[in-house]
């Protein structure tokens, strides 16, 4: 048989931009002085030994050297004076009596600038946006996220937004050149589900169900940290139970809320590492376009929170792109990346795809999109380019010839290619059809970069009988092919 026919988009590309910053929190190694004085301590009295004309010419150097680098300068200090204050009171450093433009100073003193994109934005994925005012007759925009790498090899999830049709044309939107996090917000956490996750882990003892007793059925951080202070007046030292009461807040600073101001433009918005389980990374967001029976719409994602040391799967969701509830996955079948849902129940199930084994697709069901055990071997490496492992590159698409899985193999040298296979509509653990050889593989000029003959994908989009293939390129830049759906199923068997 023929090659299949793809159309690589060669003006729509994505290459990491080191301008693209945000700025976040710094917080210097705490050391203490000979005389016991901190670091923290040290830096509050050199401020305050500042007259006024050097506070205002520090406060004037940094407006210039910065404000119009960050949207809205003078709100982003503010934020992070709030954060400081309140960090510098819990070690017992006093702010009291300094005037506000003296504190925000303080502010810029512990404040730095992130280039998010520093080393590489790649492994997108690709949805229908949630807005669709505003096209020509036969157009569709889409939201595409992208992991960003910055320095240290430190992941956070960006967006883009653009616009498919008619046909097979893509063009992606200007992004806006400031940058934003979002603010994070309490969460309300339930105890069955830490009951669950710890269960999971093997690291469910008597100390952890102790503070789990002295729990309501939902509880905040807050009331979780008045129980681990019981937990100590009633004689269990800390020594002993540190370990175990940093896991219980381990586990809970990984479930929050975020939100961004909705006046920002999605391609400003970024979901920076924000909890102890992904300090080193969120990586490789799969996102999906999920409509439930009842027709709600809620776009989630999987992704890979990475602290450095060990992996854990994360959910996202949002109905808007503007605020999102991050939980973690549990189950059996979830402790290992690359975890996809498809966009709808089947027979009233959630429905994904895993690769719990680090090398074979599985797919999973559940009555609980936070939750996955049970798990079925449906497809295992056979071809020469996919014998090191196989992976999902994003949740699978509705066919009328069954649910199209787009997929990663990797073979010789490390070597991926993106392959296909076809699963059953009604039974999706049941393979349909397969193609023998690979849809996608990096040519000559995307051989090169961070990781190296490396073509990957987090999620593709079907529209107006193309399939729309977003990738990776040695996981350091973004480029786009199209797929006649048509020549495509024709090549299944």
């Amino acid at each position: 048989m023929d090659v299949l026919p793809v159309t690589r988009h060669d003006d729509v590309r994505l290459a990491p931009d080191p301008k693209r910053l945000i700025a976040k929190l710094f917080w210097p190694r705490e050391e203490s002085y000979p005389d016991g004085r901190s670091r923290f301590a040290v830096l509050l009295e050199r401020v305050r030994d500042l007259d006024g004309e050097q506070v205002e010419a520090q406060l004037g150097a940094v407006s210039a050297g910065f404000g119009d680098r960050h949207r809205d300068l003078e709100g982003l200090l503010d934020r992070h004076e709030l954060t400081v204050v309140d960090q510098l009171r819990h070690l017992d450093v006093d702010v009291a009596g300094m005037s506000k433009r003296r504190r925000r100073l303080v502010a810029a003193y512990f404040s730095q600038e992130y280039s998010i994109e520093a080393a590489a934005l790649t492994n997108p994925s690709m949805v229908a946006a949630p807005d669709q005012d505003g096209l020509d007759p036969g157009e569709v925009r889409f939201v595409m996220s992208l992991r960003a790498i910055g320095e240290g090899h430190v992941s956070s999830i960006e967006f883009r937004t653009g616009v498919v049709g008619p046909g097979a044309a893509v063009r992606l939107d200007e992004p806006c050149r400031f940058a934003v996090t979002g603010q994070r917000s309490a969460h309300v956490h339930d105890k069955s589900f830490f009951d669950t996750k710890l269960r999971d882990l093997g690291a469910l003892n008597d100390i952890e169900a102790r503070v789990l007793a002295d729990l309501s059925d939902r509880f905040t951080i807050e009331e979780l940290d008045a129980a681990v202070d019981r937990l100590d007046d009633s004689g269990v030292e800390r020594s002993i139970s540190g370990e175990t009461t940093r896991l219980l807040h381990w586990l809970a600073s990984s479930n929050y809320r975020v939100a961004f101001d909705p006046q920002t433009e999605i391609s400003e918005r970024v979901l920076f590492p924000s909890a102890p389980t992904e300090s080193h990374g969120m990586e490789d967001a799969r996102f999906v376009r999920f409509v439930d029976d009842c027709g709600t719409v809620t776009y989630y994602a999987t992704y890979t929170a990475f602290d450095g040391r060990q992996i854990l799967p994360q959910l996202l969701e949002t109905d808007d792109f503007a605020s999102f509830r991050v939980s973690t996955l549990s189950g059996s079948a979830a402790h290992n990346k690359g975890l996809a849902l498809f966009p709808r129940r089947i027979a009233g199930e959630f429905v994904a795809l895993g690769r719990h084994d680090n090398v074979n697709n599985f797919v999973m069901k559940s009555h609980d999109v936070r939750s996955w055990r049970n798990a079925a071997l449906v497809q295992e490496p056979t071809r020469p380019w996919e014998l090191m492992q196989l992976g999902n590159c994003g949740s699978p698409i509705e066919t009328e010839m069954g649910w199209l899985v787009i997929t990663h193999g990797v073979g010789p040298f490390r070597t991926y290619r993106l392959g296909a296979v076809l699963l059953d509509l009604d039974d999706p653990t049941r393979v349909v059809g397969h193609l023998d050889e690979p849809i996608l593989g990096a040519e000559a000029d995307e051989r090169e970069g961070y990781v190296p003959n490396v073509v990957y994908s987090c999620g593709s989009m079907l529209y107006d009988g193309h399939l729309v293939v977003p990738y990776g390129c040695a996981d350091s830049s973004t480029r786009v092919v199209t797929i006649e759906l048509a020549d495509l199923l024709d090549r299944f068997r």
